[in-house]
């Protein structure tokens, strides 16, 4: 097969914690054709969907440090390659959040002529964190708005402590806890997070939500779900002085069995990831609740990998290699 990843610049990453050069490994190790881009790649010529490519391809069983350095050197030759993107088999959208709009646009007209892991029409719709809004019974008490008067109230009537999120993003960059103690600060924050200075229909819309306490002590759950099946967890826990889990943001891993609530929460999310198209995303627990489905570029494999003694990347392109069986 020819599989497509278009994802950041690969010489930024390291590839023993990133998901993505474990996807890629596993293809190569099949023998499949894979290519890199970078979203700046894609265009339109002759009303065809083109971009600029270069093949990653090189020998197997390799260990991943090898293997990485041979695929860089295949990255520093230059050579690109033209490709009409329906002639690939398979596109892994890796590009860390936020999205680009211009970029998935042009994808869109050949979202159905390609097996997209996720699909365009998916990803347009679960980037923001506003997606977790579809299950609304099994997520913290959750707000959004770009008015700092009706947040500020939302804050001071809860009564408690909340988080402030701006709706896109990652890694928890911009994710802060307030509470309506400390008065100056809450008014400075909302309106510096919103842009109270522009014009209302300018501002920036903000997230507000219910802190889950227990993630001081307990952390979360990543749960990885691949077709709407569980496919592997880690707990989370953030560095002291911090409650952000985020992995980016300094939190640890660890191993984690996941709980029958947890199963539960998975299975009702379920149908509408499947008939949104995301296939491979990153859902985030605190406690019984959902606070987060990662659907653009989700992560942890190799860390599940780590804990479990598994091999996720080969499922998930055992995947992938049944949908293009099928499809033809």
């Amino acid at each position: 097969m020819k599989i497509g990843f278009i994802m950041d610049d690969l010489r930024q990453i390291d590839p023993t914690w990133e998901t993505t050069s474990f996807l890629m490994y596993e293809c190569n190790q099949r023998d499949h054709t894979v290519y890199f881009l970078e979203p700046h790649d894609v265009y339109i010529r002759d009303n065809k969907v083109v971009a600029r490519m270069r093949n990653i391809s090189v020998r197997p069983n390799l260990s991943m440090a090898e293997y990485w350095k041979a695929l860089i050197q295949c990255l520093d030759q230059e050579e690109l390659i033209f490709e009409t993107v329906t002639d690939l088999d398979v596109l892994f959208l890796r590009k860390d959040p936020p999205i680009i709009y211009e970029v998935m646009e042009i994808l869109g007209p050949v979202n159905d002529k390609v097996f997209m892991i996720n699909s365009i029409l998916g990803q347009l719709n679960g980037n923001s964190k506003v997606y977790i809004l579809n299950f609304p019974e099994i997520i913290p008490d959750t707000h959004v708005s770009r008015d700092p008067r009706r947040l500020k109230k939302i804050i001071d009537d809860f009564g408690g402590d909340m988080v402030i999120k701006p709706l896109q993003g990652h890694g928890g960059h911009g994710v802060i806890k307030v509470s309506n103690r400390d008065q100056e600060n809450l008014s400075s924050l909302i309106n510096y997070y919103v842009r109270a200075g522009k014009p209302y229909p300018e501002r920036r819309p903000i997230m507000v939500q219910e802190y889950l306490k227990n993630v001081k002590e307990n952390g979360d759950v990543r749960i990885l779900l691949l077709n709407g099946e569980i496919l592997g967890a880690m707990s989370r826990k953030a560095l002291p002085g911090d409650f952000r889990t985020n992995v980016h943001a300094g939190a640890s891993a660890f191993k984690h069995i996941i709980t029958p609530a947890q199963k539960e929460i998975c299975e009702k999310i379920k149908p509408k990831l499947i008939k949104d198209g995301l296939y491979f995303v990153g859902i985030d627990i605190i406690g019984d609740k959902l606070v987060e489905i990662n659907c653009v570029s989700p992560g942890g494999v190799p860390r599940i990998n780590l804990f479990d003694n598994l091999k996720l990347e080969s499922k998930v392109v055992d995947f992938i290699e049944k949908k293009i069986v099928e499809s033809k």
